[in-house]
């Protein structure tokens, strides 16, 4: 009966150390998930430093559910700080309706990133409330949130393992946004193993339901370092809406300063 109960409480014991055992290894692997990810993003982030400014001719091609299409034209100038997030001005030239609006993006590692929207038939600069970010960017798939620049900070991270995405080997990372007033729970990136160049994006909604996808095609290489898309793709798969962005005419170090962007000239950007 001793060597009975004896027995029932060695294997009893095992069974506790493995299961500590078990928890304790699935802890270890979820914190090196997270090391990993952290590690391939911020890799991503220092491969594309130090381009200082640049300006891009940019086409906006909006198709609602049924396949109709309006056509916008726009024109980009960035921006690098490197003690903080970049900063970007955004102006449309066509169609008439809407030419002279501006966007001007201050992004920021931790602080609520800064964003001012001037609308001509108004007059008036608006102010984007942070509150308000996760809300459609002029009509189209990317919202207010999505223009900011990706900064390390922003996220926290879990390394998913490796994929092949547009015959490239990648990594999946899935960064959590830190910010609450975010749109997203959470978004799955994937970036190519041989430049760092993100292939792909979902965007998770705030149940957790895949709410866009965004695909980037045909990168090109500029001062031999710097990797830019042609052309971007955000499928909205819960309104079957999509909007297409294509880059012409890049190019860097351009002598922008700090005082080209300015909320105060919002009106006049050109």
């Amino acid at each position: 009966m001793l060597k009975t109960k004896t027995m029932t409480s060695l294997v009893t014991a095992l069974a506790l150390s493995l299961s500590s055992y078990s928890v304790l290894a699935e802890s270890m692997q979820q914190e090196d998930s997270e090391k990993l990810g952290l590690k391939i993003s911020t890799q991503a982030k220092l491969r594309d430093t130090g381009w200082s400014d640049n300006t891009s001719d940019m086409t906006m091609l909006l198709r609602n559910k049924q396949g109709q299409e309006s056509i916008r034209e726009i024109k980009t100038k960035t921006l690098e700080l490197l003690d903080d997030g970049d900063k970007s001005l955004t102006i449309f030239n066509k169609p008439r309706d809407i030419k002279g609006t501006s966007f001007l993006s201050f992004s920021h590692p931790i602080a609520n990133d800064d964003q001012w929207l001037y609308l001509p038939s108004l007059k008036r600069v608006k102010r984007i409330s942070s509150r308000n970010k996760s809300g459609p960017f002029m009509g189209s798939e990317f919202s207010f949130e999505d223009l900011s620049s990706f900064e390390v900070e922003k996220y926290s991270y879990n390394y998913l393992g490796d994929d092949t995405i547009n015959g490239l080997d990648s990594f999946m990372v899935e960064q959590f946004p830190v910010d609450e007033n975010s749109g997203y729970t959470r978004r799955i990136v994937w970036l190519d193993k041989a430049e760092y160049r993100v292939q792909k994006i979902e965007f998770y909604d705030r149940k957790n339901s895949l709410l866009k996808t965004l695909s980037y095609s045909s990168y090109q290489q500029y001062l031999n370092k710097f990797w830019r898309a042609d052309s971007a793709l955000m499928v909205n798969h819960q309104s079957g809406k999509s909007t297409e962005l294509k880059w012409d005419n890049y190019a860097f170090k351009t002598g922008l300063v700090d005082g080209d962007f300015n909320r105060n000239t919002l009106k006049r950007a050109r």
